[in-house]
């Protein structure tokens, strides 16, 4: 197990809503704030992750206003047909193409940079720290939420899905490997608490191809809040420090509202200066 540094950065995925910690995170880029030992980060928080440790502000701001509001990533009609409702392979394939990633400065960057993933076959979590050519295909994995992204991903011989199925936001594993002062970055109002599944025999039914993802899919509600009770009461000796959207906060998963996505962008740069502070403090 490779242990960390006291200072660790968390930040959750869910997808359209992580235009919020995409805000934060060009906020701590432009104050040049990094005073951080470790970096966790699943599905859309990896993603943003990847552009703060490579230092390109604006990168993923223009991937959430832009490159996800096109036609060529949700894709309901492709979905109906049995194919996938977002096309990640085409959104990572244009976005590289397109925008890049700086390489260069990801590997000068010796801090570990784990990204959560879900193992298909087993259902468990699993926190890889990839190689910098392979950053790439790892995010895609975390970010690869099951039904919506049918097959997984493939890392070696091993299919992986979204981080956020078996573990949303690993501040848990932050702790064990040694972290003391943690700042989680949400993508949800700090009263939010997630729910039971209401279609459970849909889920069972649209997953009897992995059925080892059929309980964590239905039991993430119990991981999700049990995250949030650490958050809120954490251990002795251990500062968790969260930053969370106001409660008028309403992005849903998949938004596709170009004015409401500029503004959760703009919240969440503001929550970078209060970040920033409350860190410092």
């Amino acid at each position: 197990m490779k242990t960390v540094g006291a200072n660790a950065l968390v930040v959750e995925g869910g997808a359209m809503r992580g235009i919020f910690s995409c805000g934060v995170l060009d906020h701590f880029m432009g104050q040049g704030f990094s005073p951080f030992d470790s970096f966790w980060g699943v599905s859309a928080g990896a993603s943003n992750l990847a552009a703060y440790l490579a230092n390109m502000p604006g990168r993923n701001r223009k991937i959430y206003l832009d490159y996800s509001l096109r036609k060529e990533f949700i894709r309901p009609a492709k979905f109906a047909l049995g194919g996938d409702l977002m096309d990640l392979d085409w959104m990572w394939k244009i976005t590289l193409e397109e925008l890049g990633i700086d390489k260069r400065v990801l590997q000068a960057d010796p801090r570990p940079f784990f990204l959560g993933v879900t193992r298909q076959d087993t259902g468990e979590a699993e926190y890889l720290t990839p190689h910098v050519d392979v950053l790439a295909e790892t995010m895609k994995a975390s970010s690869a939420l099951p039904v919506m992204y049918r097959q997984g991903v493939e890392l070696d011989g091993v299919h992986y899905v979204d981080g956020g199925v078996a573990d949303a936001i690993p501040v848990a594993e932050a702790i064990r490997r040694g972290a003391t002062k943690i700042m989680v970055l949400r993508s949800r109002p700090p009263r939010y608490r997630k729910t039971a599944p209401t279609f459970t025999a849909l889920t069972k039914r649209l997953l009897k191809d992995h059925p080892a993802l059929i309980t964590p899919m239905l039991t993430r509600h119990v991981r999700y809040n049990e995250a949030l009770e650490l958050i809120n009461t954490p251990p002795k000796g251990v500062e968790i420090i969260e930053i969370c959207p106001p409660e008028s906060f309403r992005l849903k998963r998949l938004s596709r509202d170009t004015a409401s996505l500029e503004k959760g962008y703009d919240i969440g740069v503001v929550a970078g200066q209060e970040a920033i502070a409350r860190w410092l403090r």
